[in-house]
């Protein structure tokens, strides 16, 4: 984003879910002996034609699964940066980039089908659909996992990496990066830099991909195709942030095909994308310090801290950048980077999405306020680091520039907040180099519908707050939203019992019979007053 450089690299700013696989499936597929829905990717596949002298134990893996007319691959699923695995299936789904013309270059995306631990899976298949835009469903599944443990007790779970993200067609600038990486953090780059960099990226892209086809309707019939593919079954659509736009227009556009509706960091379809980042971002500032004042610790260590980051933004905005030494906490090397207000303000936003970083924000605000910048940067480069190797930025560029940019105007009303306009001007005038679609007729028209359907919400969401969530319910004849107290963006879904929530929803599709009184146990985590924690 226009946070820093390395997110600058990606050329991105950030912002920013069953018709049959029933008895009958079942049988049909182990009559066949294709699979062991008890699979596991990760211990030694069987041998057909080895008649083994040991005793008889559990059943070995299976190397192939056949759902549909496809057959999938065992694999394991691996997030950047983790060590965490999940054993699945995997496949290459071959589509048209141009869905108007067949002829068209052809592209593969990445599926996984992640089995049920049930031998009789329920018929309907739950589908992750990632947020971003332009992170990989694949890739971020990993940290959800726990978030569909119960649902994957009765469920299969279909993993689609959109065109554009992952292993589906990345939209990369590999050549841009390395300049950039080379080039080394200076300073905040102007609009006009990055605007150039985002002509040069679009130019890298255009070698082997047309940016115009990765927009959110073009995922929408990759996945309708998938659907057919893996034999037309009806859809769990479980949305995170920018996936909850996705589910919202697959759902339009295939309703028959969709049996529930998860929402996480609900996206409306009435947002244009960037427009309300700085007010949204004020907004939870501020809760986070009402929650520090009414903490007698924190009140005592940072007294009003959320006026002294305005006034380090302020001394910031006035001077020079602050070029700050600190240890890089993936190579423990000392890095040096400049610190602008800009830089500030992207870092407080980056900070507020997750209820732990928010934690340690108070503390890391009034360190740099003594001349300490140290703590703040080196939570910003890890935070950063995973962001901008997670995130596609020319897909994420083909999304908002066919679907909000038209729609940006420039907000003079935000310019005394955090973020100020410059994002809104920014993305105005990168849109303008990188070749984009056109927006979908009624693409932004309130999504209404009677399929049961739970949005979930963090309670100082700094990007998609409750308040978004409200206005979806508005269309909705069979919903209900669901808001945790303290925490940030999209992380509601692995919180607490929540999980147990989404199987109850998910399982009996009666939305206001849920019983949610465990998630009244969840609340913030206490400001860290020093570095040992929320106690004096």
């Amino acid at each position: 984003m226009k946070m820093n450089s390395r997110m600058i690299m990606r050329i991105a700013a950030v912002v920013i879910l069953v018709v049959a696989f029933g008895l009958q499936w079942w049988g049909r597929q182990h009559r066949a002996g294709d699979a062991d829905t008890h699979g596991d990717a990760t211990s030694a596949p069987a041998s057909a034609s080895t008649v083994s002298t040991k005793p008889v134990g559990k059943p070995a893996p299976p190397k192939t699964l056949k759902m549909g007319k496809l057959t999938l691959t065992a694999c394991e699923l691996k997030r950047p940066h983790s060590a965490a695995t999940v054993a699945a299936f995997c496949a290459k789904f071959p589509v048209p980039e141009n869905r108007a013309d067949p002829e068209s270059r052809s592209i593969n995306l990445k599926l996984a089908i992640l089995k049920s631990d049930s031998a009789v899976p329920a018929q309907d298949l739950v589908v992750y659909l990632a947020g971003g835009p332009g992170q990989s469903a694949i890739q971020t599944y990993p940290d959800l996992a726990p978030a569909f443990a119960p649902l994957r007790k009765h469920h299969d779970v279909l993993l689609l990496d959109q065109r554009g993200t992952g292993d589906s067609h990345p939209l990369k600038c590999p050549a841009l990066e390395k300049l950039l990486k080379n080039q080394g953090d200076t300073a905040q780059p102007s609009i006009e830099q990055r605007v150039q960099w985002v002509g040069q990226c679009a130019q890298e892209v255009g070698k082997t991909a047309d940016p115009r086809y990765y927009a959110t309707s073009d995922a929408i019939a990759d996945l309708e195709a998938v659907r057919e593919a893996l034999g037309a079954p009806k859809l769990d659509l479980v949305g995170v942030s920018y996936g909850t736009r996705v589910a919202q227009q697959y759902a339009a556009a295939h309703p028959d095909a969709v049996r529930s509706i998860v929402l996480d960091g609900v996206v409306p379809n009435s947002l244009v994308l960037g427009e309300t980042f700085a007010t949204t971002l004020q907004h939870s500032l501020k809760l986070q310090a009402q929650a520090c004042d009414k903490a007698p610790a924190c009140k005592q260590a940072f007294g009003d801290w959320y006026a002294t980051l305005h006034q380090l933004y302020a001394k910031l905005k006035a001077g020079q950048p602050q070029q700050v030494t600190f240890e890089d906490p993936y190579s423990y090397k000392p890095v040096s980077k400049a610190l602008t207000a800009d830089t500030l303000a992207g870092v407080v936003r980056l900070f507020s999405y997750s209820e732990v970083t928010a934690a340690l924000l108070p503390l890391a605000v009034n360190e740099a306020a003594h001349g300490n910048y140290a703590p703040l940067m080196g939570q910003a480069q890890l935070l950063t680091g995973d962001l901008s190797e997670s995130i596609e930025g020319g897909m994420q560029m083909s999304v908002i520039c066919t679907e909000d940019a038209s729609l940006l105007t420039p907000r003079p009303q935000d310019e005394d907040l955090l973020l100020g306009d410059e994002l809104i001007k920014a993305f105005i005038a990168e849109c303008k180099v990188w070749p984009h679609g056109a927006m979908p007729k009624d693409f932004h028209a309130p999504f209404k519908s009677s399929i049961p359907t739970l949005l979930v919400s963090g309670e100082r969401d700094p990007v998609t707050p409750p308040a978004f969530a409200d206005e979806v319910m508005k269309g909705l004849s069979n919903a209900r939203s669901l808001v945790v107290k303290g925490l940030g963006h999209a992380e509601a879904i692995n919180a607490g019992c929540m999980p147990d929530v989404l199987d109850d929803f998910v399982a009996n599709l009666q939305p206001k019979q849920l019983k949610t009184q465990c998630l009244d146990r969840i609340g913030p985590i206490p400001a860290f007053v020093n570095f040992n924690g929320a106690a004096p």
